[in-house]
């Protein structure tokens, strides 16, 4: 159609526009599509194919299919592979970016760093691949020895989110594979585009057929399929804590591993004897990337009593200066909201800290460009028992609440089912420790308000999760350990 044509006639590469699954190492069309919309423009831009259960029950018959001889491969061989990958991500990374900055709405300067960001993991996975350690114990017995060998799980179904459409795939694809486990990814409905680009770069990087697979279609059916699959071993998923939950549960009869990264309610705690400009730097960039449509989002902004007033100033100043437009425009700083339900979502939390009593300081309504976009807000006098205190907002929205202690906003940042990510700035040692080891959260950034890596261990504690992303231990998500005893020698 017209949109996908002029789509990809602004590609480099038009071949990575995709709109049919990747299964089984083809590109399967189905008789029934959904449309791809533009979250700046409301305009569709592509009609991806939606397979039925048949498809996706194939899928998971190719990756068990594969299984075996993708396990077998020498672990330099799959690291190989993984490099390609990560070199044709680089190499392809404008392309990428402006398919990810029209399907989700993202500034393109996002986008090129999520590209980036992305490659990181297929690098450090590539070279994890290499480092799929085992153990000797001392034997209890004599003539006897104790082996302990990791082994990949088997084949793995990623689920992932729309908001960063290609890192929440590349962070759970490249550990699998590395760990020598197939995959079949289904990307989140709003932004599919991504994921089928990244299938075409599979394909190009030499993948055997059935090792990656890319299914597009209705989520809870591809996800019942998936969880009642006895065929597939782990579930990995990124997204709401309520679908994580039935995914966790729909997994118990064949008693699948599960990895679960959910929903957050981050407090940023800035202390008085804070960097101000170094808290307000962070500020901006953990509450207002992406539009404020990030799991370890900023969601509860604590400021000590004695600097609350010139905190808000300053950072009302820089959230005004904000450029908003679509991701495609030269300088923008701010795009849209995925869809109108999330704009929806926005205006009922503000609506209710306006009611109970909060202060609009800037923005607070739909942008003057229409459609999703919404401006950039701060509210101040908010109390932590307002539902934008005690819910992720996903938006542009940063509630301030005042604190007076150290006790006091330990308790008030730990009063939530959430544990995901948690902010503190400060100058003191003692009390960064102190904070570091009170929260109650999977990740704290302490002066750091950016702090996802490939590095690193990505994951939450209570309801926000189960399993780490990145590092080692992202690696051992996808390995069974098994123990072997050897006798008579």
């Amino acid at each position: 159609m017209a949109a996908t044509s002029e789509l990809r006639a602004s590609l480099t590469d038009p071949n990575l526009l995709r709109e049919a699954a990747w299964i089984d190492g083809a590109w399967v069309s189905t008789t029934t599509t959904e449309e791809v919309v533009d979250p700046a423009s409301e305009r569709v831009i592509a009609n991806v194919d939606q397979v039925d259960k048949r498809e996706v029950t194939r899928a998971v018959a190719a990756a068990s299919k594969a299984g075996p001889g993708w396990r077998a491969k020498l672990a330099h061989e799959r690291s190989d592979m993984l490099h390609r990958l990560h070199d044709l991500m680089l190499e392809h990374a404008e392309d990428l970016a402006h398919i990810m900055t029209r399907e989700q709405g993202k500034p393109l300067t996002e986008a090129r760093g999520e590209i980036r960001y992305a490659a990181g993991f297929v690098r450090w996975f590539a070279e994890q691949a290499l480092r799929v350690y085992g153990e000797t114990i001392p034997s209890p017995k004599p003539g006897a020895r104790i082996l302990v060998m990791k082994q990949a799980v088997g084949v793995v179904a990623a689920i992932t989110p729309w908001n960063f459409p290609l890192a929440m795939i590349a962070r759970k694809l490249a550990p699998a594979l590395a760990a020598g486990c197939t995959v079949i990814v289904k990307p989140a409905p709003e932004t599919p585009l991504s994921a089928l680009a990244l299938a075409e770069l599979t394909r190009r990087a030499g993948f055997p057929r059935g090792v990656v697979n890319v299914v597009t279609g209705e989520s809870a059916m591809i996800g019942k399929v998936l969880t009642d699959s006895p065929e597939v071993r782990k579930i990995s998923f990124t997204g709401s804590t309520a679908v994580g939950k039935l995914l966790m549960q729909q997994s118990a009869a064949t008693v699948k591993r599960v990895s679960l990264e959910l929903g957050g309610n981050a407090p940023f705690i800035v202390f008085d004897d804070s960097d101000m400009t170094a808290a307000l730097d962070g500020l901006m960039a953990s509450k207002f990337r992406n539009a404020g449509q990030t799991c370890v989002c900023a969601n509860r902004i604590f400021i000590h009593r004695s600097v609350y007033e010139p905190f808000a100033a300053a950072l009302i100043e820089r959230v005004q200066a904000l450029r908003v437009g679509a991701g495609t425009d030269e300088g923008s700083e701010q795009g849209p909201l995925i869809h109108q339900r999330a704009v929806e979502k926005v205006e009922e939390h503000l609506a209710q800290a306006l009611a109970a009593g909060a202060t609009l300081r800037c923005g607070g309504a739909r942008h003057s460009l229409g459609g999703s976009f919404f401006q950039p807000t701060v509210l101040t006098n908010v109390r932590p028992d307002m539902q934008i205190a005690r819910d992720e907002t996903f938006g542009p929205v940063a509630p301030l609440i005042a604190f007076d202690s150290e006790d006091e906003v330990i308790e008030l940042a730990n009063a939530t089912e959430y544990g995901l990510a948690a902010y503190v700035y400060t100058r003191d040692l003692g009390r960064a420790f102190r904070m570091s080891e009170a929260l109650e959260y999977g990740m704290v950034g302490v002066n750091q308000g950016m702090i996802s890596t490939p590095v690193a261990p990505f994951g939450g504690v209570k309801q926000s999760g189960l399993g780490r992303e990145g590092s080692h231990f992202g690696l051992d998500e996808f390995l069974e350990v098994k123990y072997v005893m050897m006798g008579g020698i």
